[in-house]
Order: C-alpha cells, then sequence, then structure tokens
C-alpha cells in the first residue's frame, strides 16, 4: 500500500471573529490559491488515488477538494472521524487495514501533529520522530503489510515550497 499524507492548506486563524469554533475554520483565500497550484503539481506526478480520505474539518475538506477535482472530477472524498485532530495514529491504522487488498494508492487529508505522529510510527516504530508537515505538507509512504509499528518506508516528503518550485 502506498499512503500520501496531505497537510490541509492555510487557513483562517484560531479565534478569528465568526469562526470560533475549530471545526469551521476555513482555508483563506491565499490557501485555496496555493492548494490549487499543490493539485496542479500532484496531477503532474500522475499519480492515482484508489481513496481520498479526510478529516471531516472545513479546512481539511477544502483541500482535498480541490486536490479531487483537480486529479479527477469524478472523484469522490470520502470523510472520516478518525482523520479529525482528537483521531489516534491507531484509529487511522485499523480503519486503513479494514481497506486492504483492494486500496493500494490512498491519500488521507489531516491536520497536525496527527499525520506526524503516524509517519512516525509507521516509519519508526515511535511517535516522536521529528517528521513536520508544514501547511500543505505531502509525503509518500510506502508498506507491504500495514500494521502499527514500524512497517513503511518514507518514499519522500515534499514542503509547501518544494511543491512551489515544481509548479
Amino acid at each position: 500500500m502506498n499512503l500520501y499524507l496531505l497537510r490541509h492548506g492555510i487557513a483562517v486563524e484560531r479565534g478569528t471573529p465568526g469562526y470560533e469554533s475549530d471545526f469551521d475554520r476555513p482555508l483563506t483565500s491565499d490557501g485555496k490559491e496555493k492548494m490549487c497550484k499543490i493539485a496542479a503539481v500532484i496531477r503532474r506526478m500522475e499519480i492515482k488515488f484508489d481513496h481520498i480520505f479526510s478529516s471531516p474539518y472545513i479546512r481539511a475538506r477544502q483541500t482535498a477538494e480541490i486536490v479531487a477535482r483537480n486529479l479527477d472530477p469524478a472523484m469522490k472524498v470520502e470523510f472520516t472521524d478518525t482523520l479529525a485532530t482528537q483521531g489516534t495514529s491507531a484509529k487511522v491504522i485499523r480503519f486503513l487495514k479494514e481497506l486492504e487488498p483492494a486500496s493500494r494508492e490512498v491519500m488521507l487529508v489531516g491536520h497536525e501533529p496527527n499525520l506526524s505522529e503516524l509517519a512516525s510510527l509507521l516509519c519508526s516504530g515511535g511517535t516522536d520522530s521529528l517528521i513536520v508537515f508544514k501547511k500543505g505538507g505531502f509525503c509518500k509512504l510506502s508498506t507491504e503489510t500495514l500494521r502499527t509499528g514500524r512497517c513503511a518506508s518514507l518514499e519522500w516528503l515534499l514542503t509547501p515550497r518544494q511543491l512551489k518550485e515544481m509548479s
């Protein structure tokens, strides 16, 4: 299985009037524009996804929908609380194991520190690696047998700046 982890784009700051709930914070105009450019780079990378799963938080939903729309207008994004800010790596792994073996190319759109902890757990067996996802950061992990603990290789991790340079 290849797992592609994408952190949501730049969102409205916490505490902004009108967006008191963390759930409701949308991408900013700049965040949407940058995600469109990142989605174009992903399309040029010719990556095809069996599934795109996203946190239900508005900023993650918008990020996932921008990517899906740019890759394949027919691609549907599926939303799961396992990728929400209160989700855990163990829950994400259990969720993904239910997909095997049919799904080989899966994108997960979520939040920090969740994505870093998941990547760290799958690559090193612990959740304290120094992997950090900037907003719009994108990585590829590969694994033959998904399980809790060290089972994956980090193929690449692209920062938003690197993705911008590729556009």
